[in-house]
């Protein structure tokens, strides 16, 4: 869930120039790992994100305009299944069919967690071009243009775990897709994003913790 922008110095505490895509697509993971989850019934989870130098080459922030960034942002942590294991079916062979259905439904959560910040960002990016969104109109592969890249990656990695079957996996990715799209596309859903999305924006520093995104959300909830 990494994403780059550009910023001015961490340490001094200065304002830390988050561009609107970026708050988008941060806003977009934070408020699926918190409020989709919740839908679901799923267990809360830790997340936050960081913000630090970059330790490689700097990567562009606007692939269009050749704009580079120092920094990177990301949301750190928001994951149900920690680490991936060799192969769905076996890690759930020996657990009870609702252990196995709790285990699939975190599963499929976490996906259409990661898929949710790029659509945000690609959603935040057709408004503010007067332009339509709808899933007829942006793909899996299209994600990759709203800084998407390593969070198909990780993506991936997920659904060859899942499901050994290239046609199927194909198949459940589409629908997971759907279900992130229509989670960031809904009218309040999007409202939340986009609160957030200012917040985030607004902040001088290197860290925002879970306990802040959280109640930003929650104010957007009991308004």
């Amino acid at each position: 869930m990494k994403h780059n922008y550009i910023a001015i110095d961490v340490q001094q505490n200065t304002r830390i120039d988050i561009g609107w895509g970026n708050a988008y697509h941060q806003a977009g993971h934070a408020a699926a790992i918190y409020l989709g989850n919740q839908q679901k019934q799923l267990p809360a989870v830790h997340f936050q994100i960081i913000i630090k130098p970059q330790e490689h080459d700097r990567q562009p922030v606007d692939r269009f305009a050749g704009i580079y960034s120092k920094y990177t942002v990301k949301v750190e942590g928001g994951r149900l299944i920690q680490s991936l294991p060799m192969s769905f079916s076996e890690a759930t062979q020996y657990l009870s069919w609702f252990q196995q259905a709790e285990y699939r439904c975190a599963f499929e959560a976490d996906v259409i967690n990661l898929l949710s910040g790029s659509l945000a960002e690609a959603k935040y990016v057709a408004s503010r071009d007067g332009e339509a969104f709808n899933a007829n109109l942006i793909n899996l592969r299209a994600l990759r243009f709203y800084g998407g890249s390593s969070d198909i990656e990780l993506v991936n990695e997920y659904m060859e775990c899942f499901m050994p079957n290239k046609t199927e996996r194909k198949q459940k990715l589409a629908e997971l897709f759907l279900v992130a799209f229509n989670f960031v596309n809904e009218t309040s859903n999007w409202r939340y994003i986009t609160a957030l999305a200012e917040f985030i924006r607004d902040q001088p520093k290197g860290i925002i913790h879970c306990e802040e995104l959280i109640s930003v959300l929650e104010s957007c909830l009991a308004a």
